[in-house]
């Protein structure tokens, strides 16, 4: 048992209700007060989760002088204005993905973050399991010698939101959602590789967009289906690397491909999780008992458990346990990135990220007026 954290959850629809269950099942935080634009969803968490006070209005919330930090689930395009708020309010901040809307909107969250002091990471999963704590290591130890070549993969073969039939039909709506398959996947396994590469600088982006398979043309016109359901990039990083990124709501195709990295010396496919070098003039291909590694990590290295998920390092990083993982830093190169694809898909030519900072714009909404935009 630690110090204890206060926590306010602003959004309590699909995404805050997972965020509560986390938090109802961590010893050391308190869920002081949950806010949403809608009474029932606010009942239900109470009711649900024990959380004393209830706030149409997420500006109350932040008025509380009790509440350290709060866990924003709300639609992408309201991440900015409400975080921001949340920081000059003096919160610390846990987002969900993606970061934001555009890279632009995310920029702002990160300088709001660094001008009020307070901390800011983003709800990305990939970096806490544990093929991704394998590969670090293997990287650590030099394993790998120089990256040259690394590759991010999402595969659904038909799972667009809503009208492929889960979800909502915020998901696929573009003044919500901002973008498909690369926000809601993509977020995951293009950030998973670049903390893998210790984030390194973005130099350019060829990228294509597409929306080609068949959908239930009464569910296409009530979600205004608006963003693509495959989003493919060649990005040219620092250090020589090339990033190449397929990501797949929908394709005809099999899920037989897979993250990876390679190196001079050794590579790493993420899933199912492998290493591959050379031994004596022989091509060698190593697995490894992550499991039986996790159980004594835990047992012998003091703090293990506070990577074991995104929430679990972020209540530790508050309670000053482990410094807090670069999150936010990562994230927002993958905004450029994503933008930088979507202006590449726009403007059919490569861009580079000097041209993605100064081109990309604000999408967010005002988050009481979805008419309305934010700046």
């Amino acid at each position: 048992m630690g110090k204890k954290i206060r926590v306010g959850i602003i959004g309590a629809g699909q995404i805050g209700t997972a965020h509560m269950r986390r938090y109802s099942q961590h010893p050391d935080v308190e869920m002081a007060a949950v806010s949403d634009l809608f009474p029932e969803k606010i009942e239900t968490a109470q009711k649900n989760f024990g959380i004393p006070d209830g706030y149409a209005d997420f500006a109350d919330l932040l008025e509380r002088d009790d509440i350290e930090a709060v866990d924003v689930c709300v639609h992408n395009n309201k991440h900015a204005p409400i975080t921001v708020a949340a920081l000059e309010a003096g919160k610390h901040v846990f987002c969900e993905k993606p970061m934001a809307g555009t890279y632009r909107d995310a920029l702002a969250m990160h300088e709001a973050a660094s001008r009020h002091g307070r901390k800011l990471s983003i709800q990305l999963g990939t970096l806490f399991n544990m093929q991704t704590r394998a590969a670090e290591r293997l990287i650590r130890d030099g394993c790998l010698g120089r990256i040259y070549y690394a590759r991010s993969v999402g595969f659904r073969r038909r799972g667009r939101p809503f009208v492929d039939g889960y979800g909502t039909a915020n998901f696929v709506n573009k003044p919500i959602c901002a973008g498909g398959a690369l926000f809601d996947m993509g977020v995951y396994h293009i950030a998973n590789i670049l903390y893998l590469l210790d984030n390194p600088e973005v130099i350019s982006i060829t990228g294509a967009t597409h929306q080609a398979l068949d959908m239930y043309e009464d569910r296409r016109k009530f979600s205004e289906f608006g963003v693509e359901e495959l989003g493919l990039g060649w990005v040219r990083l620092a250090g020589g690397i090339s990033f190449d990124i397929e990501e797949a709501w929908a394709v005809h195709y099999d899920n037989s491909e897979s993250s990876k990295l390679l190196g001079a010396k050794g590579g790493i496919k993420l899933s199912p999780f492998a290493f591959f070098s050379s031994r004596s003039d022989m091509p060698m291909t190593s697995t490894f008992d992550l499991d039986g590694s996790n159980t004594r990590w835990h047992s012998c290295f003091p703090d293990t458990d506070a990577y074991d998920s995104p929430q679990q390092h972020w209540i530790a990083a508050l309670q000053g346990r482990v410094p807090l993982l670069p999150t936010a830093e990562v994230a927002l190169n993958t905004m450029l990135i994503s933008s930088g694809i979507y202006l590449s898909a726009e403007l059919g030519r490569e861009v580079t990220a000097d041209e993605v900072r100064k081109k990309t714009v604000s999408t967010a909404i005002d988050p009481y007026t979805p008419e309305k935009v934010w700046h």
